[in-house]
């Protein structure tokens, strides 16, 4: 069964789609595709059926990462059908989870992407490169290219963990 991601931004068309394509690559280069599946989406309507900004599928291809994506909402059905949902800022968080609060059946753990950045030192949001130059898109693929990595790391580890407690209660019977 595969574990599914969701990165949430608030416009869909920038941080969350890069985050996604970062996630998609690092998992296929590792040989996980098959155990993980990633989508991304936003908390605002404004660019539903939009194509990421061009800056940001620049940035990515740069980095030999290609997006595919088509911009959509975040719905309460997502918490239903998604393991993880990795908000990039406080504010994303905060209204993802207000909408998790009307899925009673949600089964999806809500966190901060930046939460699994190593050099995050504190700082938790990932800003919007959209108001910014080039540059801020650059900065932006290296927390999520950090980020994507440890947050690969710890799910990996986490279903090793799982695996080795199966074994253990298999020996002790």
């Amino acid at each position: 069964m595969q574990k599914q991601i969701l990165f949430v931004c608030l416009g869909n068309i920038c941080r969350s789609p890069l985050a996604e394509a970062i996630f998609k690559h690092q998992i296929a280069k590792r040989g996980l595709g098959d155990k993980y599946l990633a989508d991304s989406c936003g908390t605002s309507n404004f660019h539903i059926g939009d194509r990421p900004d061009p800056r940001a599928i620049r940035n990515a291809r740069q980095h030999e990462v290609e997006i595919n994506h088509v911009g959509r909402q975040i719905s309460i059905n997502d918490f239903l059908e998604f393991d993880l949902i990795l908000a990039m800022d406080h504010s994303n968080y905060q209204y993802a989870s207000d909408l998790s609060g009307k899925a009673p059946l949600a089964k999806a753990e809500l966190k901060l992407i930046r939460s699994f950045d190593p050099d995050a030192f504190g700082l938790q949001d990932v800003p919007d490169p959209w108001y910014g130059s080039e540059q801020g898109f650059e900065e932006v693929f290296q927390m999520l290219w950090r980020s994507c990595d440890e947050l690969i790391n710890q799910l990996e580890k986490g279903k090793a963990m799982v695996k080795k407690a199966e074994k253990l209660s298999e020996t002790s019977l």
